[in-house]
């Protein structure tokens, strides 16, 4: 199931707002890991994975912890300069074989063969501006390049969240709020985009000084 954007005028503003956004600050998120990637951690060890794919993973703060707790990583975003500091924070903490980067944007098809990989991560890639079409397609990418009893740990702001319905609308559940477009989820979303997993877990938290309000979801590839 793949298309095109819903706006693609949107999708190419929001590339050259997060590039921006990371030449101007460096390492924005700072180098402390996020929960879901703490989370993920355990999940994804329990399951025995080697391998992980970050998808979203920016300058990397959590494919770094995944390399430093062992895993071979692969860390995919749309942003070469998010990749380049990600490369450079490898280097210097002596994981530079560990990781591997991607530029790659997640409306296309992933380049890496069908069940490939152990585990995948996207803390808060999938409510960025991208259709239900398009966030349909990333996840059947996902299964296809996770192997069978693989593990899909993934958040997303849900329509609970502060920010939904505020700022510029651009159809889809989609807000524009300081520079930044997010798809904000239905908890039906959630369970469709399950069908043909096994959805182990939706579990609500909190993030920021907002706070920004979140589903982290948890669902496995059947063997």
């Amino acid at each position: 199931m793949t298309g095109q954007p819903q706006d693609p005028e949107l999708a190419r503003a929001q590339r050259e707002h997060w590039q921006n956004t990371y030449e101007a600050h460096p390492g924005m998120y700072g180098e402390q890991p996020s929960d879901p990637a703490r989370y993920a951690v355990d999940v994804f060890r329990s399951a025995g994975a080697d391998s992980v794919l970050e998808l979203g993973a920016g300058h990397g703060r959590d494919a770094l912890h995944f390399a430093r707790e062992g895993f071979a990583v692969q860390a995919a975003d749309f942003s070469p300069v998010g990749l380049t500091q990600l490369r450079a924070a490898a280097r210097a903490m002596g994981l530079g074989e560990r990781v591997a980067t991607i530029e790659h944007d997640v409306r296309r098809p992933l380049s890496l063969p069908d069940a490939s990989v152990d585990a995948v991560f996207a803390h808060m890639l999938l409510c960025m501006a991208l259709s239900t079409k398009e966030i349909h397609a990333l996840v059947g990418e996902v299964r296809r390049v996770l192997r069978p009893g693989g593990t899909f740990v993934y958040t997303v702001r849900h329509t609970g969240d502060a920010h939904y319905g505020a700022g510029t609308a651009h159809g889809d559940d989609i807000y524009e709020h300081g520079g930044f477009a997010v798809r904000f989820f239905p908890r039906d979303l959630v369970d469709d985009l399950a069908e043909g997993w096994a959805l182990d877990e939706v579990h609500p938290f909190e993030e920021g000084d907002l706070p920004r309000r979140l589903w982290r979801v948890t669902q496995t590839r059947p063997r």
